[in-house]
């Protein structure tokens, strides 16, 4: 009688990784968090992955599924259990030339899609990092320098491949599992192993690229006046707001205005920021044309012994002002996290906020605080940070899966509100219901 692992040896046509091979100990861990794994299941096909998922189930072992490994949580690695690795499944392809529809495999990084989209004048709207997977970043959302004008990374999807918990292979799509479709637009990767999405790719230009930064002593001024105007800037302009930037002197740092018009006319994009430039005295201006490939930061791992603490909320409008006085006086001061306030808003708001199980669309602003470092000064960073969000507490709601380092249940209810995780709960149970698919924000089958 054949064992489990000899049946996936028969039946696995990529690579299977276990401890003591050469290749262990660059896969065992993912970007974010150390790993030992008992296998790590590299597919090579939609074939594979449906041999890795039975492999997966019938073992009981922890399950994770790593697209990029860009995790804050470290869902891309664990201890003793499974990985399913999907970097063989990278493919980028214009399927649709007149509709713009791109097929890009599960385990594709941006940068490879931005550089594969560009000579055919077309982008998609997604995050900031080159290295950050496709699947990961979209499954929970997708906010970058395109945000206000198309959308969400989710926003753009139109179908997708998945292989669901019992290895069946399923299309999820406005015509076809219309639920899971739903649920797959915000719920993570709750619902399976997703080998490829199609995406409606836009047309693109160079975008006009680059940081303003003022005194940290006119943080105040500056922040109110960025978010009052981001209300009624174009579309075009996308922009996130950073304070106590620990490589260019913490909370002594200028307070940097992020800007992106997404456009090539150098007097429209002048006019879009130059209420951006007006908000304070100007220290530094590197705004320029860039291609929109180039823009996209590469996102490394950090050394060994090196820990992050993330954490973020939401800010609707009634509660702008409020946060951005906590954040001002906070991010000028000793031992500030560093400190990123996002705008979004813009085409995001435009969709019905049931229409996808992304649940946040009317905030005007994503925050979010993070610290860096050994063990020791991130622990001893947790105490002031837990007061830093107590002070932020009755101004913000909801948080963005991906930029959580966590996932406790007070996690996992702030991402999805009752009634989107009521619904989820109800897709989980019929595509997943022994929850085989737990290593994430995870929402429980009912």
């Amino acid at each position: 009688m054949t064992s489990p692992i000899e049946t996936l040896r028969r039946d696995f046509g990529g690579d299977i990784i276990e401890p003591g091979d050469a290749e262990y100990e660059a896969v065992g861990r993912s970007k974010l968090a150390a790993g030992s794994p008992a296998y790590v299941l590299r597919p090579g096909s939609t074939d594979d992955v449906r041999a890795a998922v039975g492999f997966a189930a019938g073992s009981g072992m922890t399950l994770s599924v790593r697209g990029g490994g860009h995790s804050f949580a470290g869902f891309g690695t664990n201890d003793g259990g499974v990985v399913i690795d999907l970097s063989l499944l990278a493919t980028v392809e214009l399927i649709d030339r007149e509709r713009h529809i791109v097929r890009i495999g599960g385990g594709a990084h941006w940068g490879q899609v931005a550089e594969a989209l560009a000579p055919h004048g077309l982008a998609i709207s997604a995050g900031d990092t080159k290295s950050v997977g496709v699947g990961g970043l979209t499954l929970s959302g997708g906010i970058g320098w395109k945000v206000r004008r198309y959308g969400l990374a989710l926003d753009t999807v139109v179908a997708a491949e998945i292989v669901t918990a019992d290895g069946a292979v399923v299309t999820a799509s406005a015509d076809e599992n219309p639920d899971l479709f739903w649920a797959i637009r915000g719920g993570g990767g709750n619902f399976g192993v997703v080998t490829s999405f199609e995406f409606e790719a836009h047309p693109t230009t160079e975008v006009v690229f680059g940081k303003v930064t003022f005194p940290q002593a006119e943080a105040v001024d500056v922040l109110q006046g960025w978010a009052e105007y981001m209300r009624t800037a174009p579309e075009e302009v996308t922009s996130i707001a950073n304070l106590a930037n620990p490589m260019a002197g913490g909370p002594e740092a200028p307070v940097e205005i992020h800007v992106a018009f997404d456009g090539d006319d150098p007097e429209a994009a002048a006019r879009a920021l130059a209420p951006i430039r007006a908000l304070g005295t100007v220290l530094d201006d590197d705004v320029a044309p860039h291609d929109y490939a180039d823009i996209l930061v590469e996102g490394g791992s950090p050394p060994p012994g090196i820990e992050v603490l993330a954490h973020d909320g939401f800010v609707e409008r009634e509660s702008v002002a409020e946060v951005l006085q906590i954040l001002a006086e906070v991010g000028t001061s000793p031992g500030s996290p560093s400190i990123a306030i996002r705008s979004v808003g813009g085409a995001v708001a435009r969709v019905p906020g049931d229409a996808t199980a992304y649940a946040h669309r009317q905030a005007e602003l994503m925050v979010a605080t993070l610290v860096g470092g050994p063990v020791h000064v991130v622990e001893g960073a947790r105490a002031g940070l837990d007061v830093i969000w107590e002070k932020l507490g009755p101004h913000v709601s909801g948080a963005y899966a991906n930029f959580l380092t966590t996932a406790t249940d007070d996690d996992v209810a702030a991402v999805y509100p009752a009634a989107t995780y009521e619904r989820l709960a109800a897709v989980k149970r019929r595509y997943d219901p022994k929850n085989l698919f737990a290593h994430n924000h995870n929402v429980r089958p009912k």
